[in-house]
């Protein structure tokens, strides 16, 4: 055994740790990469009780698959395919390799689902004279509920522009945040956008982080709260729609919504990811990112693979056909009926 250095990289902030950590000596061999990653998961990677439960995910079983798909002759594309493979059976989008010619990547966390939502008809229900604030678009809709698209959490918000915001839909009847599609960004945003819609302290869910290299090795639970913002914060009806292809910051973000008092949600069931992302090196160089650090609703339930939505609800195709959005319509009609 010998000391080597590994990096973790947080999504939500752009700092990068460093800690030295006891690991095994791998040549950089095929054979060398594919004994190093998969054990680097297998210390480091936070969801192996949960899958093995959920999906069967038997991890020892998987390096027996997949080791006989390593030779000594194989090009570096071929053993970024049999690696890639590898990774696909945890099942999760914050899992990649990155080598000089490829981002290997897990999609079918939405790829497998329809997606309940089309660019063309949301447009239809902006319009082209919306207002912009920021990473966000909105107006108030001709029956009076404002309507809020949030297309990335990776495009920032600011508490002036909430302020704002808020303050021009304040006469509505009710709001709808569409924030289907938004695969994630920053932590930070989403917990900034959040807090406008509770007025107390509010407990949303629990983060875990890892204590040794078994797979159950974490630490006690500890308490996520939501803030209430000392700015604007909506003091009626939300409805947030979503669909398969919310994901990681966007997943926290309708974790936390859910935990508001005058939130509900519509739509499908989200894509999940609620690890926390970190990576590590290869003895070739590639580096691989993987989720090190589990997060949990406010019931201590896993949202890894999603959150159902309190309404479910789909994109009709003969409403779709007339320019109407099955998702806005029902949520227009549910905040009418409860001003």
């Amino acid at each position: 055994m010998v000391k080597r250095c590994v990096y973790f990289l947080q999504l939500a902030i752009v700092l990068v740790f460093a800690s030295c950590v006891n690991e095994d000596t791998f040549e950089n061999t095929p054979e060398g990469n594919f004994e190093a990653l998969w054990k680097i998961m297998d210390e480091h990677y936070c969801f192996f009780d949960y899958k093995a439960k959920v999906i069967g995910l038997d991890w020892n079983a998987v390096h027996t698959q997949y080791r006989k798909r390593i030779n000594e002759k194989m090009t570096n594309a071929q053993l970024q395919e049999v690696l890639t493979d590898m990774l696909s059976e945890l099942r999760d989008g914050h899992v990649n390799l990155y080598t000089s010619a490829d981002v290997s990547r897990y999609w079918a966390w939405f790829e497998d689902y329809p997606r309940n939502w089309t660019q063309e008809l949301r447009d239809q229900y902006l319009g082209t004279d919306y207002k912009i604030a920021a990473g966000m678009h909105y107006r108030i809709l001709d029956d009076n509920i404002g309507y809020v698209v949030y297309e990335s959490f990776s495009y920032g918000i600011g508490e002036g522009n909430l302020d704002d915001m808020l303050y021009y839909l304040r006469s509505t009847d009710g709001l709808i945040i569409d924030v289907r599609g938004n695969t994630g960004g920053q932590l930070t945003y989403a917990e900034r956008f959040s807090q406008r819609f509770t007025n107390e302290r509010t407990l949303v869910g629990y983060s875990q982080f890892k204590t040794g290299r078994g797979h159950s090795d974490f630490s006690a639970p500890k308490a996520e709260y939501l803030e209430p913002s000392t700015g604007v914060r909506w003091q009626k009806n939300v409805i947030v729609l979503q669909n398969r292809e919310c994901y990681s910051a966007c997943n926290t973000f309708i974790r936390n919504m859910r935990a508001c008092p005058l939130v509900k949600t519509l739509g499908d069931t989200t894509g999940g990811g609620s690890g926390m992302p970190f990576s590590s090196e290869l003895p070739n160089g590639w580096a691989v990112r993987f989720s090190a650090s589990p997060s949990f609703d406010k019931d201590m339930q896993q949202i890894e693979f999603g959150i159902a939505p309190d309404i479910v609800c789909a994109l009709d195709s003969t409403d779709a056909q007339k320019g109407r959005d099955s998702l806005i319509e029902a949520a227009r009609k549910l905040l009418k009926s409860k001003g």
